[in-house]
């Protein structure tokens, strides 16, 4: 700026004698111009910076700062933290990666597509449940009865198989000697053959000494029902 207005007075003169060329005129307004253009760019940036100033902006951390660390969301070490990449693998749903072979796993029966005709050949168990006291004396009861009119040892054997005794074989021969004992003389002896063939195919030596001795212990309950059963 300076060096314009010492052109200007140049051109001037000491005295202003001499009068300025249209060219010279035109050239003094565009320094003119280009002058107060420039001013003006001035006061505006001065301006602005005031403003920003008075709203109290706060300068963003800086790169380096531990602030600005905090909320970076960047690697710290450029490497990750070192937890395994899923790479859309993982998660609820998802079948995992492509190309991964997964090891044998033994088919569950419960599984919607369980195929059973795929499984080979199916063995099948017939599970019998324990028979309770009161379950016992109905299906042995029965059975003992018919055996005292068709008299075949074997038939009540096989039927007793069929039965889960578990704890409870001891109840068999006593429940036959307390029917015998309510029965007739023939009746006495077919019992009498039909623990003999039981003992070490359904029923052990030990359940009869048991049996036999629950009688003794139980023989006033019996005499209610037959009064002759200390005798016989």
């Amino acid at each position: 700026a300076g060096e314009e207005e010492d052109g200007d007075e140049e051109l001037l003169g000491s005295g202003g004698a001499r009068a300025w060329t249209p060219q010279e005129k035109l050239l003094h307004e565009a320094r003119l111009k280009a002058k107060a253009k420039r001013r003006l760019r001035r006061t505006s940036s001065r301006d602005s910076a005031r403003e920003s100033l008075s709203e109290g902006a706060e300068p963003g951390p800086e790169p380096g700062s531990p602030k600005g660390r905090a909320h970076d969301r960047r690697s710290r070490m450029g490497k990750g933290r070192g937890l395994p990449k899923k790479g859309g693998a993982g998660g609820k749903g998802v079948w995992g990666a492509p190309g991964v072979v997964y090891g044998y796993q033994e088919p569950d029966a419960r599984d919607p597509n369980y195929d059973e005709v795929a499984q080979g050949d199916t063995v099948y168990a017939t599970v019998v449940p324990e028979l309770e006291e009161g379950e016992l004396e109905k299906n042995v009861q029965p059975m003992v009865l018919e055996y005292f009119e068709h008299g075949d040892t074997s038939e009540v054997m096989e039927l007793l198989r069929g039965l889960n005794l578990g704890s409870r074989r001891h109840a068999v021969p006593s429940l036959a000697v307390a029917l015998a004992l309510e029965g007739k003389a023939s009746h006495r002896e077919l019992t009498s053959r039909l623990l003999s063939d039981l003992v070490g195919r359904v029923v052990t030596p030990e359940d009869i000494a048991w049996a036999f001795d629950k009688m003794l212990r139980d023989l006033p309950d019996l005499i209610l029902d037959t009064p002759e059963a200390p005798q016989v």
